[in-house]
C-alpha cells in the first residue's frame, strides 16, 4: 500500500532551502516516487553542501532544484533547530540509503548503483546482497574520472532505464553528483540520490565514525583523521565558514 507523502516543508539555512523532516518521511517519499519511476533527485546536505551553494552559483542552482534536501550532518540539523524546527535531526545519506535497500528488499523494488571506484563498487554489491539476499541490484557502473563523452552519456541513461530500477544510488562526490543529478532529470526515470561517501563506507573501503561520533557531531574529526590529506580544507575551511555564515543568519534574525 501507498504511503501518504507529507507536503514539502523547508528553511533556509545560509540561504540553502534544507528539508524539515525525519529520515521516515524522506524514506517514504523515495519509495513513493520510486514506485512510479518518477524522475526526481535527492540532495544530502552537510555544512560543506551548505556553504557550497554560497560559492558555485552552478551547484546552487542544483540544491534549489532539488525535490528533497536532507540535513545531513550535525551542524545543519543544528541550525534547523534553531531556526524553528525543534525536532530536527540529522536525515544522513549513508543511513538512508541501508534503509532504502532493507525496504526494498521486501518490496521488490530495484537499485542501480553508479560511481566509486570498480573494485569498492563490486565489494559494496557483495555486502548489500550479503544483507539482504532478496535485494534486486539492477545494475551497477563506475563512470570515468573524466568528463563522459555526449555518447557516453546517452548509453548510461539508457542502462538506467533499461534496467527498471526506481532509485540511481549516485556516489560521485560533492558537487559532481548533484550536478549530474540535475542535469538528468526528465531522462532518467528514476530518483536519484546524491550519497556522497556511502558508497566506500558500506563497501568497507573507508571507516565510518562510530554511532556515538556521529550522534554527537564528531563524525567530520574522524573523516578528518581517516584522510587527512583529501579532506584537511572541507572540513577545516568549510566547517569555519559555516560556523560564522550560521552565527551571522541568526544574528540578523534576532528582533
Amino acid at each position: 500500500m501507498r504511503e501518504p507523502t507529507e507536503a514539502r516543508q523547508t528553511l533556509p539555512v545560509m540561504g540553502a532551502a534544507i528539508d524539515v523532516l525525519t529520515a521516515d518521511t524522506a524514506l517514504h517519499r523515495i519509495c513513493n516516487w520510486a514506485q512510479d519511476h518518477q524522475s526526481r533527485y535527492v540532495c544530502i546536505c552537510n555544512a560543506h553542501s551548505v556553504v557550497t551553494t554560497r560559492q558555485d552559483a552552478a551547484f546552487a542552482a542544483a540544491v534549489a532544484g532539488a525535490d528533497m534536501a536532507t540535513p545531513d550532518g550535525a551542524p545543519v540539523a543544528w541550525m534547523l533547530r534553531r531556526l524553528g524546527a525543534k525536532q530536527q535531526t540529522r536525515v544522513s545519506g549513508p543511513d538512508l540509503m541501508l534503509d532504502y535497500c532493507r525496504q526494498a528488499s521486501q518490496t521488490g523494488q530495484s537499485i542501480y548503483l553508479l560511481g566509486s571506484k570498480p573494485d569498492t563498487l563490486a565489494a559494496l554489491q557483495s555486502e548489500l546482497q550479503r544483507r539482504w539476499p532478496e535485494l534486486r541490484i539492477a545494475g551497477a557502473e563506475s563512470p570515468p574520472f573524466r568528463p563522459a563523452t555526449a555518447d557516453e552519456d546517452a548509453a548510461t541513461v539508457q542502462r538506467i532505464n533499461a534496467s527498471g530500477a526506481g532509485t540511481v544510488w549516485v556516489s560521485l562526490g560533492c558537487p559532481k553528483q548533484e550536478l549530474w543529478m540535475a542535469a538528468h532529470r526528465g531522462r532518467v526515470q528514476a530518483v536519484m540520490v546524491g550519497v556522497g561517501a556511502a558508497f566506500d563506507f558500506h563497501a568497507g573501503a573507508v571507516p565510518r565514525a562510530p554511532a556515538w561520533m556521529r550522534d554527537s557531531g564528531l563524525e567530520w574529526l574522524h573523516r578528518l583523521a581517516s584522510e587527512p590529506g583529501r579532506l584537511w580544507k572541507r572540513y577545516l575551511v568549510t566547517n569555519t565558514a559555516f560556523l560564522l555564515g550560521a552565527a551571522r543568519q541568526l544574528m540578523l534574525r534576532r528582533p
